[in-house]
């Protein structure tokens, strides 16, 4: 049954839920040291009027609190398993039948898409999944048809903007075509998708533009500036999320699939951690985004509704901060549930701000601070360092909130995120005399120092054993980036 994807609900329910475009959706990460409950979330996305979400993975825990929501989910296959997939159709038959059919019974997970790993093809993999990525996709399709659910669950890949380009001479969208080192495979995999009416799902970030080139015209990231428009024989750009999702249509045509349904996979702007990282900005951007879509004109080449997908729901303090400090900052909620600035999901402005979460479970108002009273404070560089390896200090980085701090702050904030990690534990806050507990709010200016989020309910014991691994990733990805501010 066709519907305009992003069409205004007429109806609103009574209460705290809101007004939201229908069709929109949101990523939901779990990268998180303390997540909050599925549950929790899941009322969060209903509270919202939100319909549609973008997973990581298929969490048990994830599904099944999705279940009996009607809210249209895109389960994912990281990319570490690809090859096993790619290998083994046996393993795509048993992916499937745990993740998908188990799932499909009324009142089950209204699953609408397989997505096949993530941004597989970009540049900074070196090619590592360029030669398995085609074959467990196919593998996954194939399981799905002999399941008797492909013709209600479409596969897809989501794929970064990176896989296809303009020349630098000719740097318009009717130039673009696929990057030339994966130029016959992408060929392949669109074809196959649009054979068996899978969409192509693109990750387009107008902040990278901005981070990247300090030349970038700031108000071409947004879609209410006045920078000079980008002119492309008689179509004018006025901003450049337009501009690069046709680069992608014009390949597509190229590609012999001028048609394809295109699915804006993830899109948003970060809060923190980069000095064009701010709920300011955040707002400005998302709040335009919203309005661009609802009023159904689509982009120059590709008239009509757009379906995307908002990057990210919540924020997520155990995510890589290779690519910058900003990756642990896309939500539009904080890491509580509680939203970090003014956003209108219905787009033109209608309904006022988004609802935040309910009964979140926190620690006690504690916080680990500087002892100002130590003597010894010798160990104090390597305090922080250590601290900040096993918890989240990209607010402390250059452009940051919590970038104005002098020595002693920078310890206080280090130390109190590590004592929230570590569940405020009376000895999680000694470092070696150089920290005190307090239960007066540290938070400085623009800085705030957090409370954590009790375990609560959802599986201590699991919860537990994911930090711990998680804490693993930390230090193995992200310690050196974290700490260059020091």
């Amino acid at each position: 049954m066709e519907r305009a994807w992003f069409a205004i609900l007429i109806i609103c329910a009574l209460g705290s839920m809101v007004c939201a475009v229908e069709g929109l959706g949101v990523n939901w990460g779990t990268m998180a040291l303390h997540p909050l409950p599925p549950d929790i979330v899941v009322q969060m996305l209903k509270d919202n009027g939100i319909k549609k979400v973008k997973l990581f993975d298929a969490d048990s825990n994830t599904l099944q609190a999705l279940a009996n929501t009607d809210i249209e989910v895109m389960v994912a296959i990281p990319n570490n398993m690809l090859q096993h997939l790619s290998d083994s159709y046996k393993a795509a038959e048993k992916w499937v039948d745990k993740n998908v059919t188990r799932y499909n019974f009324s009142g089950g997970v209204n699953i609408k898409y397989v997505a096949v790993g993530n941004e597989p093809f970009l540049s900074a993999y070196n090619g590592s999944y360029l030669n398995n990525t085609f074959p467990a996709l196919q593998n996954i399709h194939k399981a799905l048809v002999k399941a008797g659910l492909a013709d209600q669950i479409k596969v897809t890949v989501p794929l970064n903007a990176d896989v296809y380009n303009s020349p630098t001479d000719n740097a318009v969208p009717s130039a673009g075509d696929f990057r030339a080192d994966i130029h016959d495979l992408m060929k392949d995999i669109v074809t196959f998708l649009n054979d068996n009416g899978s969409p192509f799902t693109v990750n387009i970030y107008p902040f990278l533009s901005l981070y990247a080139d300090e030349n970038f015209p700031t108000d071409f990231a947004f879609f209410d500036g006045d920078s000079q428009p980008l002119v492309d024989g008689n179509v004018q750009y006025t901003n450049v999320f337009d501009a690069n999702l046709d680069t992608l249509v014009w390949s597509l045509k190229k590609a012999g699939v001028p048609n394809m349904t295109i699915i804006v996979g993830e899109v948003g702007w970060p809060t923190d951690g980069d000095k064009h990282a701010t709920a300011a900005s955040a707002q400005r951007f998302n709040q335009g985004l919203l309005k661009h879509i609802t009023s159904n004109q689509g982009t120059p080449v590709r008239p009509g509704n757009i379906e995307a997908y908002l990057f990210g729901l919540l924020d997520e303090d155990a995510k890589s901060v290779a690519p910058g400090n900003f990756e642990r900052h896309w939500g539009i909620f904080g890491y509580d549930g509680q939203p970090k600035y003014e956003l209108d999901l219905s787009g033109p402005l209608q309904n006022g701000g988004i609802v935040p979460a309910k009964n979140v479970n926190y620690l006690a108002p504690k916080w680990c601070v500087f002892n100002t009273n130590a003597t010894d404070q010798s160990k104090l560089l390597d305090s922080i360092k250590y601290a900040c390896t096993y918890s989240d200090c990209t607010a402390m980085g250059y452009g940051s909130s919590c970038n104005n701090l002098d020595v002693y702050g920078n310890a206080s904030y280090a130390f109190n995120m590590y004592f929230q990690v570590m569940n405020q534990y009376e000895i999680n806050c000694d470092f070696t005399g150089l920290a005190v507990i307090t239960e007066q709010n540290a938070s400085q200016g623009t800085c705030k120092f957090p409370i954590g989020i009790a375990y609560g309910a959802y599986g201590a014991a699991e919860r537990s054993i994911k930090t711990h691994s998680i804490l693993a990733a930390v230090l193995l990805f992200g310690v050196t980036f974290i700490l260059s501010f020091l």
